[in-house]
């Protein structure tokens, strides 16, 4: 199937969970099968596939808004019991949770989960997923303004965030970077004064 892996690391960042990641993906390529005569051909068919996992995420988490919260004695005993045998044989992790573990650093990962929903998900589609800002504004259904705004804003505190870390480790001597955006934009704004 094409860009399976590209979706399942769009829909796992979005759902932070591998089994919902892996159904996710399976209703988006079902949908793409069954809708397949509204796609219309000389058009982006990668774009439109991120559209709908974008628009069956955004459908599913309104479900589950509605739903009145429930709990399952059955999930309740297997966590239990997850939990403890965790405990005894240590940490254990599914490979798709090894792997995007080892693609970003926590820290990066925190990062990103700390964005503003808005802002991390026009940066996972062009920093991550390597799409094109006319890519995410189709995907995203916003005008083009707005989707490179967002990606600025969402660099810039992703830029603020990682250069608080770097300071606390210290990966950083003293001061700020030459090159930052933030720097950038106080220059810019200085020489239009």
């Amino acid at each position: 199937m094409p860009f399976v892996d590209g979706l399942y690391n769009t829909a796992y960042r979005m759902t932070r969970n591998a089994q919902d990641a892996e159904d996710l993906v399976q209703e988006t390529y079902l949908k793409a099968y069954r809708y397949y005569d509204k796609f219309e051909e000389g058009t982006n068919f990668k774009a439109w596939l991120f559209k709908i996992l974008k628009n069956t995420f955004i459908n599913n988490y309104r479900k589950k808004q509605q739903a009145p919260p429930q709990s399952d004695f059955a999930e309740i005993e297997d966590a239990f019991e997850s939990r403890l045998s965790s405990d005894v044989s240590g940490q254990m992790k599914s490979p798709e949770e090894e792997i995007l573990e080892n693609v970003l650093d926590e820290d990066v990962q925190r990062a990103l989960d700390d964005l503003p929903p808005d802002y991390r998900m026009a940066v996972l589609l062009a920093d991550l997923e390597g799409f094109s800002y006319k890519e995410i504004a189709d995907i995203l259904e916003l005008p083009l303004g707005t989707v490179m705004s967002r990606l600025y804003r969402g660099r810039k505190l992703l830029e603020s965030a990682m250069l608080t870390y770097a300071k606390e480790h210290g990966y950083l001597r003293s001061g700020e970077p030459s090159k930052m955006r933030s720097s950038q934009l106080r220059e810019g704004s200085k020489e239009q004064k």
